[in-house]
């Protein structure tokens, strides 16, 4: 027999089911921050929507604030988007992506896991913790965007350029992506690792392949030098962040004709960085690299995000003393992964950290979060809005305590 659903997992729930429902692909945002923005406002919250970009694939941003007992009170941000991969084939979906199916305690549907599932869970902490103590000692504020999935341009990246122009302060932040590996609460994230991508173009001379001493192939130029960048250890990591890691991602050449020697090699590459290398440090060194093989190219770099680690303070201990009181679990703090929109809040915020549910089913068909991760990740949330409550209600004066 199954058990019933509590309060707090039928509220997250029903929310889920809703964002779910919105084919919300990147950029597109289809209702969805409209929906939050009514869940929002109910609550005391003011509606900031800071929209951006080209007209053709405007992203919707919303940046949503709700005052604190004391106005100097430290604030508290939510981050989340709304955007989500395109599903691909329905067919081979087992229920339509958008389309939110209940099946063997599990919700299926394109952003279950990534990230609706957080955001409906954030919501329903938040009803449930001011329902019981609307006098916060914090202020609270939740950012959402349309372009996670995407470029990543006109997101968040603009909501906090926008704050920081006008003087906006940040201190705490939790970013709602799936970071759990097998249970909510197993993995947080405290950092990430920094991304710089490279486009290589090796240049040669296109010829006769019965005729090479006329041409000059690019491909036998660049394989020593590709060789070489693949065996080099950039940096050893440290105690927070694995070793710098160097991968091609796409390699080509040629006309398509088997009698034809290409006239230029193309080779897209990616850094995953550690705070021990620097992305001038990586480009000087791939630079000398590749001039010391000789070859004739030119190299175009994309910056996608610089490291960012959270160390051990306020926001981190009370995450992990929020996860072991609902879960009992002790979290590994990690920054492994990709970058997420961590990395643009961190240059505002001091304190960042990512916590979801299990990223198993990201990015795939049949997507979907279970049933018993979306109430133990609103239950954690819960818990951690109460246990910084607590931390600060002495200094908003506000002598009532934190809701049980």
């Amino acid at each position: 027999m199954t058990e019933p659903a509590s309060p707090l997992q039928a509220n997250a729930l029903a929310l889920l089911k809703e964002l779910i429902a919105k084919p919300s692909v990147t950029p597109e945002d289809a209702g969805c921050q409209a929906l939050l923005a009514q869940r929002l406002q109910a609550l005391g919250f003011e509606l900031e929507w800071l929209p951006a970009g080209p007209a053709e694939a405007r992203v919707s941003n919303l940046w949503a604030m709700r005052a604190a007992v004391q106005p100097d009170a430290p604030t508290l941000v939510f981050a989340g988007h709304t955007d989500v991969v395109p599903s691909g084939a329905e067919s081979h979906w087992s229920s339509p992506p958008f389309t939110p199916v209940e099946r063997d305690g599990r919700l299926y549907g394109r952003g279950a896991s990534d990230m609706k599932g957080s955001i409906a869970a954030f919501v329903a902490a938040l009803e449930s913790v001011i329902q019981q103590q609307p006098r916060q000692a914090l202020r609270l504020a939740l950012l959402l965007t349309s372009d996670e999935e995407g470029p990543a341009v006109h997101g968040t990246t603009h909501v906090i350029e926008t704050l920081r122009a006008r003087g906006e302060r940040l201190d705490y932040c939790i970013v709602g992506e799936p970071t759990a590996q097998q249970r909510t609460g197993d993995m947080i994230k405290s950092g990430r690792r920094g991304s710089l991508s490279g486009r290589l173009h090796v240049h040669g001379v296109q010829g006769h392949i019965a005729y090479p001493h006329l041409a000059r192939n690019p491909i036998h130029q660049a394989l020593p030098a590709l060789a070489e960048l693949a065996a080099t250890e950039w940096d050893a990591g440290n105690e927070f962040f694995p070793p710098t890691s160097w991968q091609i991602s796409n390699i080509r050449a040629g006309t398509g004709a088997g009698n034809v020697i290409p006239g230029e090699l193309v080779v897209d590459f990616n850094f995953r960085f550690s705070t021990e290398s620097s992305d001038a440090q990586l480009r000087q060194r791939v630079h000398a690299l590749l001039d010391r093989h000789g070859l004739d190219y030119t190299l175009h770099w994309t910056l996608g995000g610089q490291p960012f680690l959270t160390p051990s303070g306020t926001l981190v201990q009370l995450v992990q003393q929020a996860v072991g009181q609902v879960t009992g679990l002790s979290p590994e703090l990690s920054t492994s992964g990709g970058t997420s929109d961590g990395r643009f809040i961190a240059t505002l915020c001091p304190q960042v950290i990512e916590l979801g549910p299990p990223n198993a089913s990201i990015h795939k068909v049949d997507e979907h979060i279970a049933l018993a991760d979306l109430e133990t990740l609103a239950r954690i949330y819960a818990q951690l809005l109460q246990l910084l409550h607590a931390q600060h209600v002495g200094a908003a004066g506000d002598n009532t305590q934190a809701a049980a």
